[in-house]
């Protein structure tokens, strides 16, 4: 066994409390991981887990190995990645955490000119509309939209994504196209999930920004869903631009009062504080903000 192949299968099984986890993020077999682990803690005589039939805990043992062996991989990775940058050469894997609509659409687009330039670099894309904890699960970077809720993070921000009021050409024949924000309390307004139940919009007034109270019949939590029931003529969106632009591109959509739009949200490369970027993911996040 290598011994910065076992510290790596011991990091991710500690750090997912779970031998089968761990084994799928550092990419081998459960077998092979619990072996891994077994050969490492007899190379230092210690237990570093307690097993049951339902969990994997550190011991006391565990635990301050665990302490003092992440940090050491972080340095190993910021190792290899001065020799790669030497050879011009990256490689290796970096996981992450992104949007679904977003994560699935402009991502992969950004994405695949990098692997492309880097072929042994090994991305593995984890898209959830949900927050994702980072750290917990063991993430190198998350793409992110909107206010950072953890401020412990780094991030870096990559662009200022405009917030579109839209309606397919089809419902604005039928029900008339508003002159004015305020104009959309007659109108079914198709809604995004939040925290609140008060739902309004903001625009740009000549006396500042105004809430405009809103209501309609649909509400979801993808961005997409409100923009395909707007193009599908069922009322009027307000959902990020990259999810509109492919529904402009086809006639689908008409963007209303982009003279009044008064939000935008920063899009972010994320990652945790404790990390040493190697030189693969520093470059990823260069990439991205070029491109974006």
């Amino acid at each position: 066994m290598d011994t910065v192949q076992g510290m790596r299968t011991f990091a991710a099984v500690a750090a997912n409390q779970s031998f089968t986890e761990g084994a799928r993020r550092v990419g081998i077999s459960t077998k092979l991981a619990s072996k891994y682990v077994a050969q490492l803690e007899e190379r230092l005589g210690a237990q570093l887990f307690n097993r049951t039939t339902r969990s994997v805990t550190l011991t006391e043992t565990g635990r301050a190995y665990y302490d003092r062996c992440v940090p050491l991989l972080e340095q190993f990775d910021e190792l290899e990645g001065l020799v790669q940058v030497k050879q011009s050469e990256l490689a290796g894997r970096i996981r992450i955490t992104a949007p679904t609509g977003f994560g699935s659409s402009q991502l992969v687009r950004m994405l695949k000119p990098f692997q492309a330039a880097h072929p042994k670099v090994f991305i593995e894309l984890h898209l959830s509309d949900h927050h994702v904890s980072i750290i917990e699960e063991g993430y190198d970077l998350a793409v992110r939209f909107g206010d950072l809720k953890d401020s412990s993070l780094v991030a870096r921000r990559l662009l200022d994504m405009r917030i579109v009021c839209c309606a397919s050409p089809d419902y604005l024949d039928q029900h008339g196209e508003p002159k004015s924000p305020a104009a959309l309390a007659t109108h079914n307004c198709l809604l995004r999930t939040f925290a609140s139940t008060n739902d309004s919009w903001e625009f740009k007034t000549g006396s500042g920004i105004q809430a405009i109270p809103v209501s309609g019949s649909f509400r979801a939590n993808s961005p997409l869903a409100v923009a395909n029931m707007a193009a599908d003529g069922l009322g009027i969106g307000r959902i990020p631009y990259y999810t509109v632009l492919p529904f402009l591109e086809t006639g689908k959509l008409k963007i209303l009062f982009e003279k009044e739009e008064a939000r935008v949200v920063g899009l972010y490369a994320v990652y945790p504080p404790s990390r040493h970027l190697t030189a693969r993911i520093r470059a990823l996040i260069d990439h991205l903000a070029a491109h974006v």
